[in-house]
């Protein structure tokens, strides 16, 4: 399963890096709330914006990795992997987007990367 590991980290990384294109997609279309009138409004900005395609194709890849994974390894050695992505958009977010990043939250993502590295050597 180690030898797998790379193909893992490469969904790792188009997951988080879906993520934060997404987010910056989000920054520029703006807020929005579901009632009817104001989502039919907004959708075709979500869509269009460049940021926002590009952060779902990028998911797409990231799906298609992860579903090469599972064909080849556990689920339960390969989806721990996945919160890695959580520490890479914490990261991410902390230094691009200026988001708040606290000492739980540094708990948290040394937690995550103590557990990943236990499961890594399962």
């Amino acid at each position: 399963m180690q030898k797998y590991i790379p193909l893992i980290l490469f969904t790792v990384l188009t997951n988080a890096a879906a993520q934060i294109m997404l987010k910056n997609g989000m920054r520029t279309v703006g807020h929005f709330d579901f009632a009817a009138e104001s989502l039919l409004a907004t959708v075709p900005r979500v869509v269009l914006n460049p940021w926002v395609f590009f952060g779902l194709c990028t998911f797409v890849v990231s799906m298609a990795s992860h579903l090469a994974v599972l064909s080849r390894v556990d689920l339960s050695f390969a989806y721990p992997f996945l919160s890695l992505a959580y520490v890479v958009v914490a990261v991410y977010a902390y230094f691009v987007f200026q988001e708040d990043l606290n000492a739980y939250r540094i708990a948290g993502i040394g937690l995550i990367c103590f557990g990943t590295v236990l499961i890594a050597q399962s």
